[in-house]
């Protein structure tokens, strides 16, 4: 029995990144002799082990075999014969099949160190191919690793788009869609995701609502970059650039997906994409089994964005309109990192990406201020619960007229 420290922990060693989990591949094994030395049986397709220490995965050494169609797909087999290079060749990614022996020597039966320096994302065989999740995964780990320089490879591009073509990515599943979409939505560069799936032909398949906005125009005015597919890409990188929420980013992604039902003969405008915007997110929500806080959020940015922007010219009562609409007195967290969406927005245009955005600090200031009005128990006294309501309005109304900025 030999064990082999293998894929991401050796992959990032290499890179120079920290190294956040280990995985090992145990050849030469049955799973008695790892449950006699009691390792934990965890593994439910195959047989995967935790150390009775240390908790880290252990897998026995293992082979598959495409039988259907789909991730799931797949006859797996185990066994004491099962080599090291074999166990590698099934992996995704020829950075990810490297392993380290017991003394640290490095295994790289697939050249992933030269395509490390080379900053390629490759596959390792053409079993790639038979795994739908895998178009996800490459662009997910382009969206991990773009800001280090890696591509995905011409020939690991024109398969995954061979797959597309045979109607693999249609076999995903929507729970490995979003599970995929989420951890890419929290790498350092999430607009790459995006531009992998769309590069491949998968993002028609897995998100037509975002690859249909490719191609729409805007009015040049307030998007110099025209394309409303291209601002959506924009977008994204700005939101990366504020915040590591993953609930923002999609709020981001996903807020002009209205305009991609506009009829062209009202082009470049987009009257009433809003509140169409907020009917798809809710539908593709539904579908892919997005989270309700997820879903919220964004829903609120594609609805009140708009609004948003034009903050600094609304009347008072406009503003604590929002403000309700929001949920933002009783949720200011969700209101802030709604305000982090729509300056994403902002500055998700060619030419725009420095400039201010005033309206998020003074809807912030709004917001402070309606929090800070209360009701005296005189001011209460002979009041039902709806004049409470109404008089209290009215002190946030008068709160809010204080602080109209200036014209």
């Amino acid at each position: 029995m030999q064990t082999y420290l293998v894929g991401g922990a050796v992959r990032d060693a290499l890179l120079g990144l920290p190294v956040k989990e280990r995985d090992w591949v145990v050849v030469g094994a049955r799973p008695d002799d790892l449950t006699r030395d009691g390792y934990r049986l965890v593994g439910r397709d195959f047989p995967v082990f935790l150390h009775p220490t240390t908790h880290e995965e252990y897998a026995l050494a293992r082979t598959e075999r495409k039988t259907g169609p789909g991730y799931r797909g797949f006859e797996t087999r185990h066994s004491p014969d099962v080599t090291l290079e074999e166990d590698l060749k099934r992996r995704d990614l020829t950075i990810n099949a490297m392993a380290r022996d017991a003394d640290g020597a490095l295994i790289d039966p697939y050249g992933g160190a030269r395509d490390l320096e080379a900053r390629l994302l490759r596959h390792v065989s053409e079993a790639f191919a038979e795994d739908p999740v895998r178009i996800l995964r490459v662009a997910r780990f382009a969206a991990r690793f773009a800001p280090l320089g890696f591509r995905v490879a011409p020939e690991t591009l024109a398969l995954m788009r061979g797959m597309v073509a045979a109607g693999e990515a249609a076999a995903l599943v929507p729970e490995r869609v979003w599970q995929e979409t989420a951890k890419a939505l929290a790498e350092a560069a999430p607009a790459a995701f995006l531009a992998v799936l769309r590069d491949c032909g998968a993002l028609a398949v897995v998100f037509p609502e975002l690859d249909r906005l490719y191609g729409v125009p805007q009015p040049p005015l307030w998007h110099p970059e025209v394309d409303t597919g291209v601002h959506v890409g924009l977008v994204l990188e700005a939101a990366a650039r504020l915040t590591p929420l993953a609930r923002v980013r999609f709020a981001a992604l996903v807020h002009d997906l209205g305009k991609g039902t506009t009829p062209p003969a009202e082009w470049p405008k987009h009257v009433g994409h809003e509140e169409r915007g907020a009917r798809l997110i809710a539908a593709l929500a539904e579908r892919l089994r997005v989270p309700n806080d997820f879903r919220e959020l964004a829903v609120l940015v594609a609805r009140h964005h708009g609004l948003c922007h034009r903050a600094l010219e609304l009347r008072s009562s406009t503003v604590l309109d929002l403000l309700e609409h929001c949920d933002a007195l009783r949720r200011p967290e969700r209101f802030g990192e709604f305000l982090l969406a729509c300056e994403a927005d902002m500055l998700g245009r060619a030419g725009f990406e420095d400039r201010a955005y005033p309206q998020g600090e003074y809807l912030r200031t709004a917001l402070a201020a309606a929090q800070a009005v209360q009701l005296e128990a005189t001011e209460r006294a002979g009041l039902d619960g709806a004049a409470i309501g109404a008089r209290l309005r009215e002190k946030r109304l008068d709160a809010l007229q204080a602080l109209r900025p200036a014209r």
